[in-house]
């Protein structure tokens, strides 16, 4: 059995595609640098992340596919799955083996799989999209909490980055601990040290600004007012607003 250690990045996963090729060895299994070695291991190797192969590669798959196709691969990887990267794999380098556009083989079990996992990623990045609601702080930033399930944030940042540029705005992943910060020209990714205090997802009153609570609670009164309680639907309900938003939307606090 082949086995091929690499860093666990999307460039290093492309660097591996590369070494295939290269040394025309084809691994049983891929496992992050540093993991134990498996029984029957005959041959193993380490591949080294370069951006040279990484780049080739990653246009070799331009020329081969369609930026929808390559979108996919993307949302894949974002989906933070056990087992993604290696579907990702195998998807590649059944690519680059064939002369035929794979997207349309829908007979192989990886195609299905790569499509089921894109389409399940770009949901949750809708519902960033539908479900994210700011909070004014003191100093005039719009601080946001969000908790994907999937690592979905840098598909639905564009979004809000053409949405809300007239003002500073701060989207956090509280799981994966970073998040983003529009500073009224560009959006950059920032972490913050000590982040436990954000994991209720809500400002403490003292940091909002003076008209933020009041906001807030014309907007709770006004999803009061619009509510038809006949018509009430609990299972709709939570089928197109999923539960895990609900302590981040001002409506449901």
């Amino acid at each position: 059995m082949t086995i091929f250690f690499y860093d666990k990045t999307f460039e290093g996963l492309l660097s591996a595609v590369f070494d295939v090729y290269s040394l025309k060895i084809f691994p049983a299994k891929l496992l992050q640098t540093g993991d134990i070695l498996p029984l029957f291991t005959e041959i193993t190797h380490t591949v080294v992340t370069q951006e040279e192969h990484s780049k080739r590669v990653w246009q070799a798959l331009e020329r081969k596919t369609h930026k929808n196709v390559r979108n996919m691969l993307m949302h894949v990887w974002l989906s933070e799955l056990e087992g993604s990267d290696e579907l990702l794999f195998r998807y590649l380098c059944k690519t680059f083996a064939t002369t035929r556009k794979m997207e349309y083989n829908f007979g192989d079990a990886d195609i299905l799989e790569v499509e089921k996992i894109a389409r399940k990623v770009s949901h949750e990045a809708q519902y960033i999209r539908q479900f994210v609601r700011f909070q004014k702080a003191a100093d005039d930033i719009f601080f946001a909490p969000v908790k994907p399930v999937y690592n979905a944030l840098p598909l639905a940042i564009n979004h809000f980055t053409d949405r809300f540029a007239d003002q500073q705005w701060v989207i956090y992943d509280l799981r994966r601990k970073y998040g983003y910060f529009y500073d009224l020209h560009t959006t950059k990714e920032i972490t913050f040290a000590g982040d436990d205090h954000l994991l209720s997802g809500k400002l403490d009153e003292s940091l909002m600004a003076d008209d933020e609570k009041l906001f807030q609670d014309l907007w709770k009164g006004y999803f009061k007012a619009i509510t038809i309680k006949e018509r009430i639907n609990p299972r709709l309900h939570k089928k197109n607003m999923p539960v895990r938003f609900w302590p981040y939307l001002t409506e449901k606090s």
